[in-house]
């Protein structure tokens, strides 16, 4: 039987090129050259480094950016529309999009920006997609988290506005103020020599208010926050495992049904067998 050679039998150029940017070798030198880029933008920072190796530095992330740019359009044409409407694909774009903008007066900013290309590193490694995965989905959760939060510091500030603002402007003198306090006293960053203790000096009993706080919004209110990002991490976890059951359910019962039929096949020649040595025997 001759060979069939035909075109329609080859995989075609777009397949091809899908099938060599999933492979790990591919996505690995892609890794790899975002934490390089990302070490010499960071050597980039010091002056001593610049001065011996400035032009070099300079050549070496065009020629990363350049590959970057050529990464990026194999994977448009090797996926087509489907590139962007991957979440983590328009990312990528993004990221390096960013990057070919021009670093003339009006966007030098945009030059400074040039680092967000080490966040490309969320997007290549799986766990760390899985992490940021997580922290979207718990988004409505955080929010909810985020208004008690804020409902809670307004209701304090107003307290300690009315209570300390008199004798301690400078910490109290105003309810954005008494907010910004009441900020760094829930962080515990110098709250207790800092802010308390010299109220307390005026006001024997501030410890009545100021612990309560701290007690709500430290030890509970933040720690919802975790609380939140871990059972969404869990859930996530949860579906790509149901999935992958499912997924090898739906293979398990494929095989089942063709090695059914195939086994029913079997026993119709084997009936055909009997009966055609039985007609001989006749």
């Amino acid at each position: 039987m001759p060979r069939d050679d035909t075109p329609a039998s080859k995989p075609s150029l777009r397949a091809r090129l899908c099938d060599w940017t999933e492979r790990p070798a591919f996505r690995h030198t892609i890794l790899g050259l975002i934490a390089f880029n990302a070490i010499t933008l960071g050597l980039e920072t010091e002056p001593s480094v610049t001065a011996v190796a400035g032009g070099l530095l300079t050549t070496i992330d065009h020629a990363v950016l350049a590959i970057f740019v050529v990464e990026i359009g194999i994977r448009i044409y090797a996926h087509g529309p489907r590139f962007f409407r991957d979440p983590w694909g328009l990312f990528d774009f993004v990221i390096v999009a960013v990057a070919l903008a021009p670093a003339s007066e009006g966007f030098a900013v945009l030059r400074a920006l040039r680092v967000l290309r080490a966040l490309r590193l969320i997007s290549a490694v799986p766990r760390m997609r899985h992490v940021v995965e997580a922290v979207l989905h718990a988004v409505p959760g955080i929010g909810a988290i985020g208004a008690l939060l804020t409902l809670i510091f307004y209701v304090f500030a107003v307290i300690a506005t009315k209570l300390f603002g008199a004798d301690f402007p400078q910490w109290f003198g105003a309810i954005g103020e008494s907010m910004y306090s009441l900020f760094q006293i829930m962080t515990l960053e110098s709250w207790s020599m800092g802010i308390v203790r010299p109220v307390m000096e005026v006001f024997p009993y501030a410890w009545a208010f100021f612990v309560p706080f701290i007690i709500v919004s430290s030890f509970t209110v933040l720690n919802l926050f975790i609380a939140i990002i871990v059972d969404s991490m869990q859930t996530l976890h949860q579906r790509e495992n149901d999935e992958a059951i499912d997924d090898v359910a739906e293979a398990v019962h494929v095989d089942s049904q063709a090695l059914s039929a195939e086994i029913a096949h079997l026993r119709a020649e084997i009936r055909d067998l009997r009966g055609a040595l039985e007609r001989d025997k006749g």
